[in-house]
């Protein structure tokens, strides 16, 4: 009845914008100016997120609200680390992080990146599968697969790993010069493989969700390596060279 009474103070002949704000100095919207507002947006937005949000731990096994998504700001160990910067360990002071003393986290380190790999414990840590690898820089390892003869940084002569066995009796029909340009060319070829097996698995550890890294190796030059200029492929990697293809 007070919108009947509203409407007769209307007065007769109006035009319709003099009607509308009459209405709207009245409080009553015009049927035209419906519309999404701005808290209308935002609600939908939260409806989705809370959706998502519960969708994610229901259905992930780590029962993540982001779907299994680690940003390293979560990883308390590796904000600290990014706050006092990286580290820089000579190979004795990196062999103290091998797992044996609690109170220092793992690492293990590959062409001469450090990674923290103490998420894991049970692999790197002592008596862990891969306890060898804590504590030192075994790049050679990584690309040969000799986990005992090559559990050091030395890269010398591993490329020949990749060169292919010749046949001695084809090796005979070329002149040294042809001799020595596939020798170049294989040896070439070979470090582009070694160098690819090394980003491998510096891609393996630096893109891991629980690894990250930590720092670099430096050399002690008080420390030298016996093996240094004279160290020879193992026997599984000798066993992994591939034979050359004949040539048509």
């Amino acid at each position: 009845m007070s919108e009947l009474r509203q409407r007769s103070n209307v007065p007769k002949g109006a035009s319709g914008s003099t009607q509308n704000k009459t209405l709207a100095a009245s409080g009553h919207r015009s049927p035209r100016s419906g519309g999404i507002s701005f808290l209308d947006v935002v609600r939908v937005l939260a409806t989705l997120v809370a959706v998502s949000c519960g969708l994610s731990y229901y259905l992930t096994s780590s029962e993540s609200l982001i779907w299994g998504y680690q940003p390293w700001l979560t990883n308390w160990s590796q904000v600290v680390r990014y706050v006092q910067g990286p580290v820089l360990l000579t190979p004795t002071e990196l062999a103290l992080h091998d797992g044996t003393d609690p109170s220092l986290p793992i690492y293990v380190a590959v062409n001469g990146t450090i990674f923290d790999v103490s998420a894991n414990p049970g692999m790197y840590g002592p008596g862990g599968s891969y306890h060898f690898f804590a504590g030192r820089d075994a790049t050679r390892a990584f690309v040969t697969g000799c986990f005992q003869e090559d559990l050091t940084d030395d890269l010398t002569g591993v490329e020949d790993m990749f060169i292919p066995v010749d046949d001695p009796a084809e090796l005979e029909r070329l002149s040294s010069g042809e001799r020595k340009k596939r020798r170049e060319q294989d040896v070439r070829l070979a470090r582009k493989r070694v160098e690819k097996q090394v980003n491998h698995w510096v891609g393996f550890f630096g893109n891991h969700k629980k690894y990250f890294e930590v720092g670099r190796v430096i050399k002690d030059a008080s420390v030298k390596d016996e093996q240094a200029g004279k160290r020879e492929l193992c026997e599984a990697a000798k066993k992994q060279r591939p034979k050359r293809e004949k040539s048509a």
